[in-house]
């Protein structure tokens, strides 16, 4: 006999390739929520996730949409949770469960939590999960497996309510942790929003290049610089939005970044052989232990 629903209905505020995925794999599975209502504020997204059918309730009105829910997930750029918590904080019931799927966790609390209504728990969250597609489209049920996800509660948070949380991630397939938001943005600044930022400034400088230079670039690009276009093609309104909101932790990250990187470029100016090979030999230890823990 299947489980019950955790959540009677779960409303999902941006069906874009997470709020999609989650979507997707609450109706597969059937043991998530009973009903899965979506918002979003296009009017095109909305047609589009309609023609989807991923979504038992497809609903304009953000307001309308939160009403009745015993969980709200937060699926939209984290800059834009502020005007959405003052759009839908006075329908959220007393009750509910708040939670997220952003990338950044100390703007999340600061964010919601002078905007939460009293009785409804706010549980931060963080799939760290995902592709350089986005849309309606992009979503997958499978998106989630074998992936972890960061919960950073406040102290003080029902514990029933974060254990609801947890339990919807590991029935979408993820490994569930906990930690402060202060370290999660740390180490999502280094495994994450740095390698983005270098990404990004790669292929900007690639796009900046001499016309006859750039085609070359384009056309004999190796696996590598494969590898960061992929990156780099990422959502922009997520990505502005994660860089402004963990900048601190992006720009520690960044300036040890530089540092490292000159380093190396010294060693390679200079012909320091031995510390060149140190570095490689540590990139390659660090890719066997994601390979070790499934992560690569």
């Amino acid at each position: 006999m299947p489980d019950q629903p955790i959540f009677e209905r779960l409303c999902l505020i941006g069906v874009g390739l997470i709020g999609g995925s989650i979507a997707r794999v609450a109706r597969a599975r059937g043991d998530i929520a009973r009903t899965v209502v979506a918002h979003t504020r296009r009017p095109e997204t909305l047609a589009r996730v309609r023609e989807l059918g991923f979504a038992d309730v497809v609903e304009e009105d953000p307001a309308k949409a939160v009403a009745g829910a015993d969980a709200v997930i937060l699926c939209v750029p984290v800059g834009a949770y502020a005007g959405v918590m003052a759009t839908i904080a006075p329908h959220l019931k007393p009750g509910a469960v708040l939670t997220d799927a952003g990338s950044t966790k100390g703007s999340v609390i600061r964010d919601l939590t002078p905007l939460l209504p009293k009785g409804v728990h706010l549980v931060p969250a963080h799939p760290m999960a995902g592709t350089e597609h986005s849309g309606p489209d992009a979503g997958f049920a499978e998106l989630f497996h074998g992936r972890y996800v960061i919960l950073t509660p406040e102290p003080g948070t029902d514990p029933a309510a974060v254990e609801k949380v947890a339990e919807m991630w590991r029935r979408a397939g993820s490994m569930v942790e906990s930690m402060d938001a202060a370290t999660h943005d740390k180490v999502v600044a280094i495994v994450s929003h740095l390698p983005h930022l270098i990404a990004f400034t790669i292929c900007g400088t690639a796009d900046d290049l001499a016309e006859e230079t750039r085609e070359a670039v384009l056309k004999f690009a190796a696996s590598g610089f494969r590898d960061f276009t992929r990156i780099a093609a990422s959502d922009v309104d997520m990505w502005r939005d994660i860089f402004l909101n963990n900048r601190e932790a992006l720009l520690e990250m960044l300036a040890r970044f530089s540092e490292d990187a000159h380093a190396l470029g010294r060693a390679v100016r200079w012909g320091e052989a031995g510390f060149i090979e140190d570095r490689i030999r540590r990139g390659r230890s660090i890719r066997r232990g994601l390979i070790e823990r499934k992560q690569a």
